[in-house]
């Protein structure tokens, strides 16, 4: 058996800034789902939701296809789905929508599947913070959905902007920590609108070598 050199770790003491985990409560006060062929979602009163995410939603599935956030894989490349679900928040998007020098963004034409009340900059929860559902329900958050020109696009159509192209590319430089989050189903279930949530946020730390 190989020797450890403990010359190496002259210090039992963790070398990274550790945050202790909490407890919060939050509200699922809308939610909405993609049952077509495009990403955009509408309004239900319901999701039901399986270990591949929604029934019949459009990011449904227990894998999916690498694209522009994955330059690691081949585009295309068939990967584990951690974006069954969009989260987002109405202050969030209130402030991007200000930033672009709109009335409002919805959250339906960016895609989202649950608009969350109650978390103070919902954006920023870690990966790894679970959402327990009153219903039984328990997410799992994998990180920040980062802003693309495509949802971008979405909102210079329905906003009828007078320079579409323009409207679509401003969209990722003023939602950049503020389009909310991603999300996969650790336990099925149905979610309803206004039901309450128990959120745990994982111990966190700054790794550093």
């Amino acid at each position: 058996m190989q020797e450890t050199n403990l010359e190496l770790f002259p210090s039992a003491e963790p070398t990274a800034d550790i945050v202790a985990g909490r407890k919060l409560t939050a509200l699922a006060a809308a939610l909405y789902a993609a049952q077509s062929d495009h990403f955009e979602t509408r309004p239900v009163d319901e999701l039901r939701l399986g270990f591949d995410g929604i029934e019949g939603d459009f990011h449904a599935g227990a894998t999916r296809r690498s694209g522009g956030r994955e330059p690691w894989y081949p585009r295309g490349t068939e990967m584990r789905n951690e974006r069954q679900l969009s989260l987002v928040a109405a202050d969030e998007l209130a402030i991007v929508a200000h930033r672009m020098g709109l009335e409002e963004i919805k959250a339906e034409w960016i895609g989202a599947n649950l608009m969350i009340e109650g978390l103070p900059h919902l954006s920023m929860l870690p990966a790894g913070s679970l959402l327990f559902f009153n219903g039984g329900v328990t997410i799992k958050i994998d990180g920040q959905n980062k802003p693309c020109r495509v949802a971008g696009q979405s909102i210079a159509e329905h906003v009828n902007a007078a320079d579409r192209d323009a409207t679509a590319l401003l969209f990722p430089k003023t939602a950049k920590r503020l389009r909310g989050l991603v999300a996969w189903v650790e336990k099925p279930g149905i979610i309803r609108t206004g039901e309450e949530i128990s959120v745990r946020v994982p111990e966190q730390w700054i790794y550093r070598a």
